[in-house]
Formats: C-alpha cells, sequence, structure tokens
C-alpha cells in the first residue's frame, strides 16, 4: 500500500513541474489522447483559467457535468491537482459558496494555489491531505468532486467512507473515474495499464457500487461515458447520503 502510494506521488509531483509532457492521467498516454485530460472540458467553460490548470489537468472526464453545482453550496475535490476542478466550481457556487481542494503533493499544491491567484479566485482553499484521511470536519461539505483520483488510492473502502463522513445529511457525489466491466479480474485490468496510469487500481462497477452502499449511500449509479482500454471506461459515479431518519 505505501509503495503504491509512493509511486502515484511522484508521478503527480514530476506532472506538477512538466505538465506539458504529460497529457493525461499519469501521463500515461500522449498528449491528444482525448480520453484524458484538458480535452474532456468544453472550451468555452474552461475560457479564462490560467493556462498551467489547463496543462495540468490529467482526469478522465469533468465531475462538473454531474455534480450539478448551485449557489452556496460548498464543495470537496479529491486529489485536486493543478487546480482545474476547484477553479470551475468555485465559479459555480459563486461568492456565497465554496471550492476546496485536498492534493498530497506539495509540488500539486503550490500549482493550484498559484493558479488560484491567477485566477483572481478568493472562495478557494487547498489543503495538504490523502483522501483516505481527509483534513475536514464531519459534515462540512455538500458535494465531493474527484477526476479519475479515487482510482490511484491503495485503500478505497476508506476512501468512501471519508466522503461519506464530510458530507452533510444529503450531501452527494459526483465523481468522474476509471472504471472496469464486472468481468475483468484484477489481473486482467493490471495487464491493461499501470496503477499511475488510472487503470490497473480501477474498481469494476459492481464493486463500485457494493462499496458506496457499503459506506452507507444511497441511490449510486455507475454509467460508463467512453472507453479508455479494451474493457475499461471513463465513467460517471453518483451517490448520495441520506438524510437521518428520512431515507
Amino acid at each position: 500500500m505505501d509503495d503504491v502510494r509512493k509511486q502515484v506521488r511522484q508521478r503527480y509531483a514530476l506532472a506538477a513541474v512538466q505538465p506539458a509532457n504529460d497529457g493525461c492521467c499519469g501521463g500515461s498516454c500522449a498528449p491528444t489522447d482525448e480520453s484524458f485530460g484538458q480535452a474532456l472540458y468544453d472550451a468555452t467553460e474552461v475560457a479564462g483559467l490560467p493556462v498551467e490548470a489547463l496543462a495540468a489537468s490529467l482526469g478522465c472526464g469533468n465531475p462538473l457535468t454531474v455534480a450539478d453545482l448551485t449557489p452556496g453550496e460548498r464543495v470537496l475535490d479529491l486529489g485536486s491537482g493543478g487546480g482545474i476542478d476547484v477553479l470551475l466550481s468555485a465559479r459555480r457556487v459563486g461568492p456565497t459558496g465554496f471550492a476546496y481542494g485536498v492534493d498530497m503533493t506539495d509540488e500539486m499544491l503550490d500549482l493550484a494555489r498559484a493558479n488560484a491567484t491567477r485566477a483572481g479566485a478568493t472562495n478557494v482553499e487547498f489543503r495538504k491531505g490523502t483522501i483516505e484521511d481527509l483534513p475536514f470536519a464531519d459534515g462540512s461539505v455538500d458535494v465531493v468532486i474527484s477526476n479519475c483520483v479515487v482510482n490511484l488510492s491503495p485503500d478505497k473502502p476508506a476512501v468512501l467512507g471519508e466522503v461519506y463522513r464530510v458530507l452533510a445529511d444529503g450531501g452527494r457525489v459526483g465523481i468522474s473515474d476509471v472504471v472496469a466491466e464486472d468481468h475483468l479480474t484484477p489481473e486482467e485490468r493490471a495487464e491493461r495499464g499501470s496503477y499511475v496510469g488510472c487503470i490497473a487500481g480501477a474498481l469494476s462497477r459492481s464493486e463500485y457500487l457494493t462499496g458506496l452502499a457499503d459506506a452507507g449511500f444511497v441511490d449510486a449509479d455507475v454509467t460508463f461515458t467512453h472507453q479508455v482500454a479494451d474493457g475499461m471506461h471513463g465513467a460517471v459515479v453518483r451517490a448520495r447520503k441520506p438524510v437521518a431518519g428520512h431515507d
């Protein structure tokens, strides 16, 4: 587990200082690969964002398209990287809302904070931490988003449990991730790509749904959006934390 985390930390620290050389999740594919990175964002949506934030985008989707953010909400982005999804979230929730990012690499945090300054964003904050042990209080956010990061964790039950903990009652999850078809074994997933390349560590659809249910979520759904490898897909993951006594 520690070896996996070390590999991920090193790979994404490098991506923070050499973003132009990494076109996608972990730099595992070419910069022109439209399965990962800034190609998955609408050009009008990212207009005005710092080019450094766009260049450092390594995700496999656009979680904001499913998060349905509204003004005044508190949003947390897991593995916020160069800050693109935090900055986009900050725009959507407006001055009465707030967008947080958490990342475990100092290099990415430095880049994200610099990008926030360039963008003139004042309703954002980036904190250092791991997604298995989030530096946030219980029930402190309304929405959790993530872009191709949960699959990188060596302890996904801990991640989903932490997401549930920090969400307020009725809060929701809108995650973009790489997800495997149910018939693929972990060994077969590993044959299709590396852990840091967002392939080997991917959950299957049924594993994701089971993990969300075990953490306490309801109304969970995993929808494939585009193929990234044989039997492996970019996917949208949605779920909701029930309101005590109402679900």
